[in-house]
Parts: C-alpha cells; structure tokens; sequence
C-alpha cells in the first residue's frame, strides 16, 4: 500500500444518481480522473463528499470502490466523521476493513467538549485501529478549533500523522508548524485559495475540494511551490481563486454548502467526469441559469471551450 506523504490529495467528491443512491460508475470514473492527472493520493468521505449527509452503508461502499481503482497506487483516506468517540471508533474500524491507508477524524461536535476530552478522543481512534490518523480541523463545522498545542502534544506521542487544516486561520497553521517536533507530521491545507500561502509557510499538501474538477491546476501550484517558484506559484493560485468563484453561483436562498458543493458537481457533469449533479437531502440543487453560471467559469479558467 502507498505510503502518505505530501502533495495533492483531493477530497472526492461522492456522486449520486437522481434517487440519491450510490452511482458507482461516475465514482469509478472520478477516480480515474484524479489518478491519471497524477494525484499523491485520495480522500473519501471528508465534507466535500457530503460524509454528514451518506448512510454508513454508502460511506462503505465509496471507500470500498475508490480503493479498488486506486489498487495501492496512491493512499486513500478515509473521513471517519462522527459526533463523538465511539462512534468514529466503528467508523474506523469499518474503513480499516475496506481498504483505508489513513484516518481522517475531527473533534468530537454537537457533544460539548474541551481541548482534555478532545486529546482523549484521538488517543482512543488510535489506539483502537492500527493505522495513521489525521486531524481534521473545521471548526466552522465542529465549532472548536483544535489548539496548536493539542496538536503539538498529540504529534509528540505518535497519535496523530499528520493535520488537515480547513480552519482558515493561516497564523494558527503557522503555530503548529512551528510547535509540531516531528519530522514525520504532514500537515495539509484544506484552502482552495490560500494553497500558496499555506505551502509558504510549510506545510507540505493540499487537500481542496476544487481539485477535483482542476486537479492539474493544483499540481502546477505544488510543483512549482516545491521548485520554489512562487511567482508561477501566485499566477496559478490567481487563476484558481477566479475559478473557486464557482462556489458562489447559487443565486437564491441556499446555504453556501449547496451552492459550493453544486458547483462542484455541476463541473464535474460539464466536464463529462460523473453523469448526475444530484447533492443530497436537504440540500438544494442547482438550477439551469446557476449551471450555466458554473460553466461561464471552466470556459473562463480554460477547462472547457465555448
């Protein structure tokens, strides 16, 4: 199995057919999408692939098929995202099952926590499944940022590999990259549009749910941050923060998780990668004019022709 370093891991998104189930030929196909533009690796189940919407049994079975296509060329990561330590530790302990190379966890949510509990709570996902685990950082979605120093304190002692940090706080990202003693410790940045800064800083991946539609995009940017040439650097992450402007199509009242995550999928159908845009209940669907608006932007962005 592929080892977990650096580079660009997208977070897949997971496709759905019109009835909402498990469209397992636009997942295989996606996945061979990302592999052939030469992605470091895969991550299933993170919030780009609606993890807090999907059945157990369809979070399976999408770790299930990504691992199969992917048959050990890259690492697959798995989100095992849960409320609360028991939880994730069955989330966990299913995905080591079905193939996961890594564990993705967040801090426990809507239980009420504290920085104690939340070291608590990977120490025991570690302890209970044999395999890398990785911090998730959301706390727009978790509502507690992890503290630098519990992230220190738990890279010290071997519970966590590595951190994927979604908290748009840079100067946080900088503490632990500055607090973390461990050479071995990869820490990811989950921003679409701050990616060269993030790498600037040092940290040594990406994880941003655009990659999926511009995976290549986001390999120039680590290519060229990796050779230092930050000029080419800022010019590719200027022409991706233009295309992030994707995710703000949705032009009546919805969340900018349907919005976001539409256009994702609205890219991927235009793009011929998955058949169906369909997002999960009760999010809402993006309708023909916000489709068209997706499509403006791959033109713009030099993916699609007019």
């Amino acid at each position: 199995m592929a080892k977990l370093t650096g580079g660009v891991i997208p977070p897949m998104c997971t496709p759905l057919t019109p009835p909402r189930e498990l469209d397992v030929p636009s997942l295989e196909k996606l996945t061979g999408h990302l592999l052939d533009a030469g992605v470091h690796g895969l991550f299933v189940t993170g919030s780009t692939g609606e993890v807090g919407y999907l059945p157990d049994a369809t979070r399976h079975r999408v770790l299930e098929v990504v691992a199969g296509v992917a048959a050990g060329a890259v690492p697959v990561l798995a989100g095992v995202i849960d409320t609360a330590t028991p939880r994730v530790i069955e989330q966990a302990r299913a995905a080591a099952r079905r193939g996961a190379a890594a564990l993705v966890a967040t801090a426990p949510f809507y239980v009420p926590t504290h920085q104690v509990e939340i070291r608590s709570h990977f120490r025991q996902i570690r302890a209970a499944v044999d395999l890398p685990l990785l911090a998730y950082d959301i706390p727009v979605s978790v509502h507690t940022k992890l503290a630098p120093e519990t992230v220190a304190e738990l890279a010290a002692d071997g519970t966590l590999s590595g951190l994927k940090d979604s908290s748009g706080d840079l100067d946080e990202q900088r503490a632990v990259l500055e607090t973390v003693d461990n050479a071995e410790f990869l820490v990811f940045s989950g921003s679409e549009t701050m990616a060269d800064t993030s790498l600037g800083l040092g940290a040594h991946g990406l994880v941003p749910g655009l990659g999926n539609a511009d995976p290549h995009g986001y390999l120039r940017l680590h290519r060229a941050a990796t050779a230092g040439d930050w000029t080419q650097a800022a010019a590719e992450q200027a022409r991706l923060r233009r295309l992030f402007r994707l995710t703000q199509v949705g032009s009546r009242p919805m969340s900018r998780y349907s919005s976001a995550i539409g256009a994702f999928k609205a890219a991927l159908v235009q793009l011929g990668v998955i058949e169906h845009g369909t997002t999960s209940e009760p999010m809402i669907a993006l309708d023909e004019t916000e489709r068209a608006a997706v499509r403006r932007h791959l033109v713009e962005a030099g993916l699609l022709q007019e």
